[in-house]
């Protein structure tokens, strides 16, 4: 039997620990040996290995977590794009499940867990690596979102986040790090979206290695669509009125999610003709202290950060529409889960997103980084004359494309290749 072991930082906490332990469920139902081990773990799933085997350890683990994070203000700018310097790292060659599997398959390893000697330390074993870019972290100088910086495509220095930009800064000596180890190491990339394989192509540390493009996946057996009508009574959302939804959202000043693109977009909804704000609602998912959030132009609920899938499930088949102002992801959860659910999702033009969603077919695709164009797309499903059709498109293209047995296949037939 084919023996896999992914590595990620986390249990299910951010999109790439969930998108790994979907993985390793949907290899799992394919009768693969399969097993997820974490640097540090929050859940209690036995499933779920640890490299941490004391609380002493632990503590380590977490501690260096929160340093890193604390000893990184002293060079970034306060600004909210993330950026590992990745001064901590942990060697994990030792462990059985690594020693023993016949594939690794990296995730997400920052935050103290992988740094570039350890990721390089792995080719001792031997062994085919697959490793799965969530972001574009592994590619640059340290940031994990790039926006418009093109430093990537060269060898990084005098990056804009730095308080005091040089060439030779933290980011080109962290480039420089991953340069030499990855010279020592073989491994197969996987992209799971067109966007991020374009960009792994242009980057100066990866463009002459292969890279793979296979999606992430889901549980489309909880996320599914639901009559709206009982659905909308079961969520206790308001009857009779266009319900939108959407999730975190984070301060105007955090670039990364387009907090201030969304709610210019709604500004403006609210000024169209024929758009009657009494019949529009917006829903709030997500962790966000209510007492800090803005004054929105519409009735505005908010349901706290959801800890079920099930539950939320249920509210994405509420609702009429979901709304990611995003402005750069590899391919976000919240809009596969959406249409996997039967609810057109309206984005911006960007990163990941337009591998989901197909303008005016399951969805809007709205001009990057235009709340007019954002505002249009919502105007365009209200007023939208088949909704039902639409639904149905959504449903289906997360079947034809991301569905549990079609992404796990693919990850068997890469593996399989890898160790011919």
């Amino acid at each position: 039997m084919l023996k896999v072991v992914h590595l990620n930082t986390y249990d299910g906490n951010g999109g790439a620990g969930r998108a790994c332990i979907r993985l390793n469920r949907a290899l799992l139902s394919q009768n693969i040996d399969s097993k997820v081990i974490v640097h540090y773990k929050f859940g209690k799933d036995p499933q779920i290995g640890d490299f941490n085997t004391s609380l002493i350890q632990k503590a380590y683990t977490a501690a260096t977590i929160i340093l890193e994070r604390i000893w990184a203000k002293r060079y970034l700018k306060a600004v909210k794009t993330p950026f590992s310097f990745a001064w901590f790292g942990r060697s994990v060659i030792h462990h059985p499940d690594v020693k023993n599997a016949d594939v690794i398959h990296l995730h997400w390893v920052n935050h103290g867990f992988l740094n570039p000697s350890h990721i390089a330390q792995i080719a001792k074993l031997g062994k085919p690596i697959v490793w799965t870019f969530h972001d574009s972290n592994a590619f640059t100088g340290g940031c994990h979102v790039r926006y418009t910086c093109d430093h990537f495509q060269r060898e990084c220095g005098s990056c804009p986040l730095f308080k005091r930009p040089s060439p030779a800064d933290y980011s080109h000596r962290i480039w420089k790090k991953k340069q030499d180890a990855y010279a020592q190491l073989d491994f197969k990339i996987n992209a799971p979206s067109s966007w991020m394989r374009a960009s792994v192509l242009q980057s100066s540390l990866m463009k002459d290695r292969s890279v793979s493009q296979i999606p992430n996946t889901l549980e489309t057996d909880v996320f599914k669509p639901a009559d709206k009508h009982l659905a909308r009574e079961r969520a206790g959302f308001a009857k009779g009125k266009f319900i939108f939804l959407t999730g975190f959202m984070p301060s105007r000043k955090d670039m990364h999610k387009g907090m201030g693109y969304l709610m210019e977009s709604l500004d403006l909804l609210r000024t169209r003709s024929g758009v009657h704000a009494d019949d529009i609602e917006l829903v709030v998912f997500g962790n966000r202290d209510t007492a800090s959030v803005p004054n929105f132009p519409f009735k505005t609920s908010f349901l706290g950060k959801v800890d079920s899938d099930e539950q939320l499930a249920l509210y994405y088949a509420a609702a009429d529409a979901f709304l990611i102002p995003s402005l750069e992801d590899n391919l976000p959860y919240t809009v596969m889960e959406s249409l996997s659910c039967a609810t057109p999702v309206i984005a911006f033009t960007t990163g990941g997103i337009p591998d989901m969603v197909k303008h005016e077919y399951n969805g809007y695709l709205a001009t990057y980084r235009s709340a007019e164009s954002f505002a249009d797309g919502m105007q365009w499903i209200i007023n939208h004359p088949d909704r039902s059709k639409l639904q149905q498109q959504a449903r289906q293209f997360i079947m034809d494309n991301f569905s549990e047995e079609i992404i796990s296949k693919k990850h068997i037939d890469l593996y399989k290749q890898l160790l011919l």
